[in-house]
C-alpha cells in the first residue's frame, strides 16, 4: 500500500511540473529560432504577438491588444539596439491603444538603422499604424493590414463626424455632439501623426494621400488590406517572407492556462 501511495505522489508531482517544463522547452525553442533569424537576416528581431487565450479559471476568451506595457517593452528593446543595426519587427495583432501604437511607431521611425515590419497573418488598426513607420513592410501573400480610423465609444470617428454634418443639431443629443467633436479632433490628430511618420520614407505628398485614405472612413474598420492592395495604394510592401518567421509564430500558440509574453526579444546590451 505504501508503494502505491509513493507512486501516487510521484504522479502528482510530475503532473504539476509538466506544464512548467513544457513552457520552458517552448521558450527555449522560440529563442533558438529568433537567434537563427537574427543570424540569417543580420538584424535584431523584436516580436509583438497577440494571441487570444483562455483565462485559467473561467475559461472564456481574453483578447490581447497593443497597450502601454507593450510600448514600454518595445521601446526598451529598440533602445538596447545599436543605432546602426537593422531591426526585423514581427507583428501579429488586432490593434490596440493609439497612444501605445504611436509611441512604438515613432521609435521605429526615429531608429537610424533599417527597420522592416514583418506581418505573417494580420496587423490591423494600431498594428497598421506601426507598419506605416517602417522602411519596408514584409507580408505573407495572404496577410492583411487595415484602416486606422479612430474609434470612440465603439463607434467609428468618421461616421460620428458625418452624422453631425448630415443631421440637424437640434436632433442630436449632447453626448453624441461631444463624441462628434472628439471624433473630428482624433481624425485630424491621427492623420497628422501618420503623415509625420511616413514623410521620411514616402515623401510629403504620398504621406498626405495615404494618411487621409486610411483615416477618413473610406472602409469599415475591419476592412482587409491585402499585400497587393497595399502596393496599389503606394505602400512599400514585399511578400518575400521567411519560413522561419512563419514557424516562429506557430510557437506562440496559446496553451491552456499558460500565459505567454506578448513582447519577446533577446535581451543583449548594446556595445
Amino acid at each position: 500500500m505504501e508503494g502505491y501511495t509513493g507512486l501516487f505522489w510521484i504522479f502528482i508531482i510530475i503532473s504539476a511540473l509538466q506544464p512548467v517544463i513544457t513552457r520552458q522547452l517552448l521558450n527555449n525553442s522560440r529563442k533558438n529560432l529568433i537567434e537563427k533569424i537574427e543570424r540569417d537576416q543580420k538584424s535584431k528581431v523584436i516580436a509583438l504577438i497577440h494571441r487570444q487565450e483562455s483565462m485559467a479559471l473561467l475559461g472564456f476568451p481574453l483578447v490581447k491588444y497593443i497597450n502601454l506595457e507593450d510600448s514600454e517593452e518595445v521601446l526598451r528593446a529598440i533602445g538596447t539596439t545599436n543605432p546602426e543595426d537593422s531591426i526585423d519587427f514581427v507583428l501579429h495583432t488586432p490593434g490596440g491603444l493609439v497612444l501605445a501604437a504611436m509611441q512604438i511607431a515613432r521609435a521605429i521611425e526615429q531608429h537610424p538603422g533599417r527597420i522592416r515590419v514583418i506581418v505573417p497573418h494580420y496587423a490591423m488598426s494600431g498594428g497598421t499604424l506601426i507598419s506605416l513607420a517602417a522602411d519596408e513592410i514584409i507580408m505573407s501573400p495572404h496577410a492583411v493590414l487595415g484602416p486606422v480610423d479612430p474609434q470612440l465609444a465603439n463607434m467609428p470617428a468618421p461616421s460620428l463626424v458625418k452624422l453631425k454634418k448630415e443631421k440637424s443639431i437640434d436632433h442630436i443629443d449632447d453626448k453624441t455632439l461631444v463624441l462628434a467633436d472628439m471624433a473630428e479632433k482624433s481624425i485630424d490628430q491621427l492623420k497628422s501623426g501618420i503623415k509625420e511618420l511616413m514623410t521620411h520614407n514616402y515623401g510629403e505628398e504620398k504621406a498626405e494621400e495615404i494618411s487621409k485614405m486610411l483615416t477618413e472612413g473610406r472602409w469599415t474598420h475591419d476592412y482587409a488590406i491585402t499585400a497587393n492592395f497595399a502596393k496599389e495604394i503606394g505602400l512599400k510592401v514585399s511578400t518575400d517572407i521567411s519560413k522561419d518567421v512563419l514557424n516562429l509564430l506557430q510557437m506562440y500558440k496559446q496553451p491552456t492556462k499558460l500565459a505567454v509574453p506578448t513582447v519577446d526579444y533577446l535581451r543583449k546590451e548594446s556595445s
